[in-house]
């Protein structure tokens, strides 16, 4: 397989598929460029090593056709910032004027197509739209983890036109290498961390991971499933009945398959929901008539600190509490402080999903952690064990 850094990109025309999926305010102006910047490097790399980018992503989710308010020109002036130089914009992503701009396209010059979900033919992978964007350049390199999971026309479909010329690009490099670490090469004691409210959102995954941690730490409203389960009172604390059965026989499986199960003993419980909230320390199976659990007791958070201290990789996915009141924030940042040792200790730590990623930037640790995947679906996929049709289509499998 090729790789970004062996590839001679010189005199070449580089399709790069990246994720430019920015959220703008009401003067389509982007408030988080976080996407962009990271497909920066990746970009740039072609430059310097003599070739043309041709950028392309898809922009929001226009249902009919061309949408002015999800057009890639809100986004083009940021782009030129961010590289340096002027970046062309081309007024559709395939089509015969599309096709002589990036025929005239000099070494180190830039292209950003129009929004490639302006033609209903890239959700749905179609190969002649894709073979229309191939036509464009020299070689595909797939820069675009979130939107790894889709097979899409510019996300995997593409692959077969450049049998010989496709790699990954630095972002989806790191993350694919990051997972690995995770899933499929795990330095041992491995430690999964699941937090969050359901256990509806986050089942597969626990049963997939069952199969290789040594450890899973249970947090988050989903927590009280499992005592309710196992015969607990849990108050008015989140639970989903429905789940029951289930939760008892993930407890099961652990036994079965010699995985330390950790689930919180003791809880942060309250009146109502709210910072200002009367709160208590309590059993996590015996919470008043009326109250909530919602955040771990200080004999869990000493559980799942010992737990994180002896792992030597951790896997970090939702919160342990209600984290964005303070009230209910310190098992979160209890964790949040024991992935930080554990990585200054030698632990390979990755953080991903939403809340967690929004609790490690509030506590101010994001620098002090392995890595911090922002993919969202395509990071569960994996998780859940599924195969992503953009990394399988680069890898050839």
């Amino acid at each position: 397989m090729q790789t970004i850094e062996n590839y001679d990109f010189s005199g070449k025309k580089a399709l790069i598929r990246v994720d430019f999926n920015v959220p703008l305010n009401d003067n389509f102006e982007i408030t988080d460029d976080t996407r962009m910047s990271a497909a920066v490097p990746t970009i740039k790399k072609v430059i310097e090593k003599g070739g043309s980018p041709i950028i392309m992503s898809h922009f929001g989710r226009p249902k009919n056709g061309p949408e002015d308010k999800y057009s890639m020109k809100h986004l083009h002036k940021h782009l030129s910032e961010l590289l340096g130089c002027e970046v062309k914009l081309a007024p559709d992503c395939v089509g015969a004027e599309v096709k002589a701009i990036a025929a005239a396209l000099k070494p180190g010059e830039v292209l950003l197509l129009e929004n490639l979900r302006f033609h209903k033919e890239e959700e749905k992978g179609d190969e002649t739209f894709a073979g229309q964007l191939a036509e464009l350049g020299d070689c595909w390199i797939n820069d675009a983890f979130g939107t790894a999971h889709r097979a899409h026309a510019s996300t995997a479909v593409m692959a077969k036109f450049f049998p010989n010329d496709k790699m990954f690009g630095y972002l989806v490099e790191s993350e694919v290498e990051s997972l690995d670490k995770v899933v499929s090469n795990p330095v041992r004691p491995l430690t999964a961390i699941m937090g969050g409210a359901k256990v509806s959102t986050k089942i597969t995954i626990i049963e997939n991971m069952l199969g290789k941690v040594d450890n899973l730490i249970i947090g988050g409203g989903m927590i009280f499933t499992f005592v309710k389960a196992m015969g607990g009172n849990i108050g008015s604390s989140l639970c989903e009945d429905d789940y029951l059965e289930l939760a008892k026989s993930i407890v099961e499986q652990a036994k079965a398959k010699g995985v330390n199960l950790v689930i919180a003993t003791d809880c942060v419980a309250a009146d109502k929901f709210a910072n200002d909230a009367n709160t208590e320390i309590c059993r996590a199976d015996n919470i008043k008539d009326g109250w909530m659990g919602l955040d771990v007791g200080p004999e869990t958070i000493a559980k799942f600190k010992e737990v994180i201290s002896q792992s030597k990789t951790v896997l970090w996915n939702g919160p342990a509490g209600v984290f964005e009141m303070e009230a209910f924030a310190a098992g979160t940042k209890a964790i949040g402080d024991a992935i930080v040792e554990a990585t200054k200790n030698g632990a390979f730590t990755l953080v991903g999903g939403g809340d967690s990623v929004a609790a490690v930037n509030k506590f101010g640790i994001a620098e002090q952690v392995s890595y911090i995947s922002t993919a969202g679906g395509a990071m569960l996929e994996t998780l859940e064990g599924k195969i992503l049709p953009g990394i399988a289509a680069v890898r050839g499998e």
